[in-house]
């Protein structure tokens, strides 16, 4: 009986792992060895391709909890990154105010 739970759980953590993983990139979450708040948004979309082709790869093999786990977190994930994406980056805020004019 455990045994037939090992690949839903491994499948299941390995569906987190890469869905906080990008959350982590995109800056949605504290990155918990920095402690900080990091964005790296090519990576973001990395890790989200990487659950895509998962979700290719795995169609038609998947019990349907699972697959509407992996369905639900790739949403999820390309809500937020199509959020972020338009979002300008801190350092791109900042304008550049023009010195006065010196008479």
């Amino acid at each position: 009986m455990v045994e037939d739970m090992k690949p839903n759980a491994y499948f299941t953590s390995l569906v987190f792992s890469l869905s906080q993983a990008a959350m982590m990139q995109m800056g949605k979450v504290t990155n918990p060895m920095s402690g900080k708040i990091e964005r790296d948004m090519n990576q973001a979309k990395t890790s989200i391709d990487m659950m895509e082709m998962l979700k290719e790869k795995t169609k038609g093999n998947l019990a349907k909890d699972e697959d509407k786990l992996i369905c639900d977190m790739l949403a999820n994930l390309q809500l937020n990154y199509a959020e972020e994406a338009n979002k300008k980056a801190p350092e791109e805020k900042k304008e550049i105010k023009p010195e006065p004019e010196k008479k």
